[in-house]
């Protein structure tokens, strides 16, 4: 049996416990995934923004999540498909999980990196752990029934008795 001596086996511990604490501190709890907002968006391919009930803003155009896809999808076809996708907040409206589900839906179907702004730092989507989401379009709420969608502009009710057309029927349904 080959025995070693007791200094180079402590030289081997130290340069292994070294070693160790320089990659450590290379980490310092800092993600892969995340950049800080501060960097500009020229360095996305697009910028798109977040809008109420799960739409977007795309070049000032609001579009639902499915025809967002329709848009990507256009992008794909003409060769212009974007490698970085960047989702910032709009005045209107934060992003939402349900965002951040359909960006999920459209990395998987069209294979870009989705990064969006998480309080300040830019992190980004990952589809497994985000349950990417079935795009969907947009549903305006349905307006409450009013007593009035049955009138016309003097304030009378449609289908009343003081329409013309019955009177008509009246007047000329004698002799067939």
């Amino acid at each position: 049996m080959i025995r070693f001596s007791t200094l180079p086996r402590r030289g081997a511990a130290v340069l292994l416990i070294g070693s160790l604490l320089v990659l450590g501190g290379c980490h310092r709890g800092a993600s892969k995934d995340e950049v800080p907002t501060s960097q500009t968006q020229s360095q996305f391919d697009l910028t798109m923004k977040a809008y109420k009930s799960g739409q977007f803003l795309i070049d000032g155009a609001v579009l639902s999540a499915l025809d967002a896809g329709s848009h990507f999808a256009y992008l794909k076809e003409t060769g212009r498909l974007p490698k970085t996708v960047l989702l910032l907040p709009s005045d209107d409206s934060k992003i939402r999980k349900q965002h951040l589900q359909y960006m999920a839906r459209l990395q998987l179907d069209y294979g870009f990196v989705v990064y969006y702004d998480d309080g300040g730092k830019l992190a980004r989507i990952n589809p497994v752990d985000t349950k990417a989401r079935a795009l969907e379009d947009y549903h305006a709420p349905a307006a409450a029934p009013s007593s009035d969608n049955q009138k016309d502009a003097s304030g009378n009710a449609y289908g009343g008795n003081g329409g013309g057309d019955d009177q008509s029927q009246q007047q000329g349904g004698g002799g067939h």
